[in-house]
């Protein structure tokens, strides 16, 4: 596919990974079909994906899945699931070891022409303020965005971003777990299993 050869071979951010604190070369991590049903729209690869070439390979994918209630095979079956990050590639860290955000230039080349191959999506999970910002316009801050869930459902789920910096949101908020997870978990199978 033309397409996935194109964002992976793109190197518009290689200069600006190079100047990181991990100095690294670009690596876009592309993972959709056209006949994908459902697209989880992220953030950015991490490094452990960015070294993987997988993405949501870490304790952030452990944690999505278990929120969607997929195996490893179900999650990663391109045929049915589209994983589009915000960016393709890892940002990289700053210089105190924190994630950097995704590069604009990445949405702004790459998305449009993607989600154009995505018309078989019946089910959209917008995981973190990156992507709620761009599939919904919104401006809301994620604990007023993924609150207001129910806005968007049953095609489309807001969801925190699953890392592990987000667990004591989770503790505060515990009608996520006990109310988002289950109703997502319920659409996803309707919408894989149909």
């Amino acid at each position: 596919m033309t397409l996935h050869k194109d964002i992976r071979n793109c190197q518009k951010c290689a200069v600006r990974f190079g100047a990181t604190k991990t100095a690294h070369e670009p690596r876009p991590v592309v993972w959709f079909a056209p006949s994908a049903r459902m697209l989880i729209a992220g953030q950015a690869p991490g490094l452990r994906v960015h070294e993987s070439g997988r993405p949501f390979t870490d304790p952030s994918g452990d944690r999505l899945r278990e929120w969607l209630g997929l195996d490893g095979a179900a999650f990663y079956d391109q045929s049915r699931v589209a994983i589009v990050p915000m960016a393709f590639c890892f940002p990289g860290y700053d210089a105190k070891g924190s994630d950097l955000p995704p590069p604009p230039i990445c949405g702004q080349t790459w998305h449009r022409r993607v989600m154009e191959q995505l018309s078989h999506v019946r089910l959209r999970v917008l995981v973190g303020a990156s992507a709620h910002r761009y599939h919904l316009g919104v401006k809301t801050g994620v604990s007023v965005t993924v609150a207001g869930w129910r806005d968007h459902a049953p095609d489309t789920f807001v969801l925190p971003h699953p890392s592990w910096r987000n667990t004591g949101w989770l503790k505060k908020n515990p009608w996520f777990e006990g109310e988002v997870v289950p109703a997502l978990r319920a659409r996803v199978k309707e919408v894989l299993n149909d």
